[in-house]
């Protein structure tokens, strides 16, 4: 069994593979040492663990894991993973992107896909259908247009999201709303529709927070999946388990 550990900036979610299946995963404000040995105690067969963290984490944790199991992969650059990385600074880019182009394969292989992942900021992820990852690129997700829009401006109000907009705002709240998520929903459209006329039988994934905000409001058909980073992750550690 595989325990996987994403540390993200606010967050932290953990989540148990048996093999590839999941199991089960949770979101957590804090990770501990003794919530990692109450797994152990209910799992004698729970060997192997990853860790992918975007900030420092403490050094009991990570020792305590490196104790405790039998493989134990800190994500980085150097991590071997089972598709070609063709991104030209493999050490600038961020460890969810690539993990969720890995979990991309294992959903659809031998496919071409398009990862969107809709958060803090919005990327796309180009994987050809031969395992090859591209690039992407990077784009102020919905809140952040929302909180730049205001701390950028000297009147306009912070707002959020909402299921409820119009194509032309009739007021100031409206306005705000109409454009951000309008223009989010656009940009996202545009997208779909230039690599579809790349990409052939191209499918698409979106994650992330803000994932739900797309369901039903895009015309091009997409794949809403919550876990896709988790499911990359426990890839890659099923791959350098392998090779060991």
């Amino acid at each position: 069994m595989n325990l996987v550990i994403d540390i993200g900036n606010s967050r932290i979610k953990l989540a148990l593979f048996n093999e590839r299946d999941l199991m089960f995963n949770v979101p957590l404000d804090e990770l501990k040492p003794e919530h990692i040995q109450v797994l152990l105690d209910e799992h004698d067969d729970l060997q192997h663990a990853i860790v992918s963290s975007v900030r420092e984490y403490s050094p009991e944790l990570k020792s305590f894991l490196e104790r405790s199991f039998k493989n134990f992969i800190e994500l980085d650059a150097n991590t071997p993973v089972p598709i070609t990385n063709r991104y030209e600074t493999p050490g600038t880019l961020g460890k969810d992107r690539l993990a969720a182009a890995v979990g991309a394969t294992e959903i659809f292989p031998d496919r071409n896909v398009l990862v969107i992942d809709a958060g803090t900021a919005i990327t796309y992820e180009i994987i050809t259908a031969n395992k090859e990852y591209l690039g992407g690129n990077i784009s102020p997700g919905l809140e952040t247009r929302y909180k730049s829009l205001h701390q950028f401006t000297g009147k306009l109000p912070l707002l959020k999201a909402t299921n409820e907009f119009q194509m032309i705002g009739t007021n100031t709240e409206s306005a705000i709303q109409s454009g951000v998520q309008l223009g989010l929903l656009f940009e996202v459209e545009q997208y779909l529709d230039y690599f579809n006329t790349i990409y052939e039988n191209l499918e698409v994934i979106i994650t992330g927070g803000d994932a739900k905000f797309f369901d039903k409001k895009l015309k091009n058909s997409i794949f809403v999946h919550f876990n896709l980073t988790l499911i990359g992750l426990n890839r890659i550690l099923e791959y350098n388990v392998k090779k060991t």
